[in-house]
Formats: C-alpha cells, structure tokens, sequence
C-alpha cells in the first residue's frame, strides 16, 4: 500500500548534525531515502523544527533547514517538492516520493508576517502553531498557563488562512485549540497526536477535539511516540485501541499516521523508522478492511491535500 506520513524530523537531525545523509542510511537517523522506498512512502512531510537550542535563533536556521531539504531531499531526484494540488497530483502520477514543508512552531517567524509570506514562498503548506510551550503567538500544550492566542497570534491565524497554509494544532494548548476553531472557518489537522482518553498525555486529542476536527472537514495523524500511546511499556498492538476510539468518534475518512521519526530516541518495537510500514499495514488488515487501512495509510490524506492545498 502507499504511505503518507505527516511529520518527521530528518531536516532538524541533519542540521544539528551535518554528517547524517538523506541519501543512505546513516547512524542516528531514521528516515532516508533507502526506508522510505522500502515503507512504500508516496509522500513524506518534512518539518522545520527549531529545537531548543535554536529556539531564538529566528529565520536564520529554518531557511538552513529549507537549504537542506532542496540540496539533499529534493536533489536526490526521488523526491518531488509539492505546493499545490497540481504537484500532488503529478506526483502521485509519476510514482515518485512527495515531499511537504511545514514549520512546527511559529517561534522562528518572530511576530512578522513577512517572514511568514516568504516560508509561503518557499514552499511551506502547513503550520503547528506552537511547539510544547508559549511563543509570541499562543501557548503550547505544556505551558502551564494554559492560554489561547495572542492579539498577534490572531493575526497569524488570519494571514495563514489568507494565504492557504494549514494550521496545525498538535502540541497547541487546550484553550487555543477552541480559540482557532472560532476564528478561523478553515479546515484544520492534527499532524502527530492520539486519543487522550485512550492515553492520558496532553499532547493527545480529547473525543470532543476529535469530532471539532472531523466536523470541520480536518484529518489526524496518530504517532508512533510510544508515552503519547500507553502509559507503561507500550506495544505495537496499543495503537489499535486508538484506531479504534478514533473510528467510534466518526474519523475513520480522517485518520492518517504522523510518525515523528526522527523527532524522539525511545522507539516502539516494531515501528523504528519507515521501513516498517508494510510490517504494520499487515496487522492492520486483520483488524480493518482493506479500504480502512487504504484510507488510513494514504487515501485519507491524499484527498484532504487536493481538497485544501492552492490551486496553483
């Protein structure tokens, strides 16, 4: 089957350590080329995330990071840059590997819309609005505040929906969660997140979250980040209770898989890197129909890119 997976974090690996390579497979990385061929990855998200040692570094890592993605990813020739439902459509025809940009976390664009309109410019389609604590926009699902967005924070969320980036709110905090779902009319995701009351980690969807986002025409990515799937020693069987709770709240149209590879160390048996997605869409299938596991692994996600990305 083919796979969309909606997050990972080979770019920041590679810039914080210049020797890892896209193009074999390197010693402290999981996604490169060789294991997406081998996971039958069509398109792969690639985040632009700023780790805590970049964090008020500004624009200067995150366009490194978009340097990254064009002189390794995209010029291996395997891997197509896609912006617009036109290049999701030719890539899908050509059988090549997709590729996406998102930026996870607004710290990077320092309150100016400038810069925001130029990631747009580069290619940048999605946006997780924070990362775990607050920045000049809103506060992540961490902060122990717990507040919604700022007045410049707002005028992101407008300015994205102006310009056709999706937001994202993985990691945003509970109350800024409802606050986006008022002032913007647009479709929304979860790029890497799971079923709370399944595992009771902040960084997972409540039911009523879940349903606001299918309601809203949105599509979640469950993640392979073993603590967001069992409290205690976690197996590869525990994400089928999330499926399932995913599935009884009405998403089964919506549900995709966000991996995260790349973005934590502790893996979950059975599910280290993309390689191992045929592996699981063999399990999969004793417990889904194969139009389910169709839908999940890249059906889902496919149509939710040609129904919201531009145009042209």
């Amino acid at each position: 089957m083919h796979v969309i997976d909606t997050h990972c974090d080979i770019l920041s690996r590679m810039l914080a350590d210049p020797t890892i390579s896209f193009a074999i497979e390197s010693t402290g990385a999981d996604v490169c080329l060789p294991r997406l061929r081998q996971g039958g990855l069509r398109l792969q998200f690639f985040a632009l995330y700023l780790s805590e040692r970049f964090a008020d570094a500004g624009m200067g890592p995150i366009l490194e990071m978009i340097d990254l993605y064009r002189e390794r990813v995209l010029a291996s020739g395997e891997v197509v840059p896609v912006r617009t439902v036109k290049e999701a459509e030719e890539s899908w025809a050509s059988g090549k590997i997709a590729g996406v940009l998102s930026l996870e976390g607004a710290e990077g664009l320092q309150g100016n819309l400038v810069n925001l309109r130029t990631l747009f410019q580069l290619g940048v389609r999605f946006l997780g609005l924070t990362w775990n604590h607050a920045n000049w926009a809103a506060d992540g699902v961490m902060e122990p505040r717990q507040g919604g967005f700022t007045v410049a924070g707002k005028r992101l969320i407008a300015e994205c929906d102006r310009l056709g980036i999706i937001l994202d709110v993985s990691h945003l905090s509970d109350n800024g969660f409802w606050q986006l779902a008022e002032l913007s009319n647009r479709p929304f995701i979860a790029s890497h997140s799971n079923s709370r009351s399944i595992c009771n980690h902040p960084r997972n969807l409540t039911d009523e979250q879940i349903q606001m986002i299918v309601q809203r025409n949105g599509c979640i990515s469950l993640t392979f980040v073993p603590w967001f799937i069992r409290e205690k020693t976690p197996v590869i069987t525990d994400i089928l209770r999330h499926l399932d709770r995913f599935c009884a709240l009405g998403a089964v149209d919506h549900i995709g898989f966000g991996s995260d590879f790349d973005g934590f160390d502790k893996k979950l048996p059975g599910l280290t890197n993309p390689s191992d997605y045929p592996a699981f869409g063999e399990l999969l299938l004793k417990h889904f129909s194969e139009r389910e596991v169709e839908g999940f692994f890249s059906r889902n996600w496919h149509s939710f890119l040609l129904n919201n990305l531009p145009v042209d």
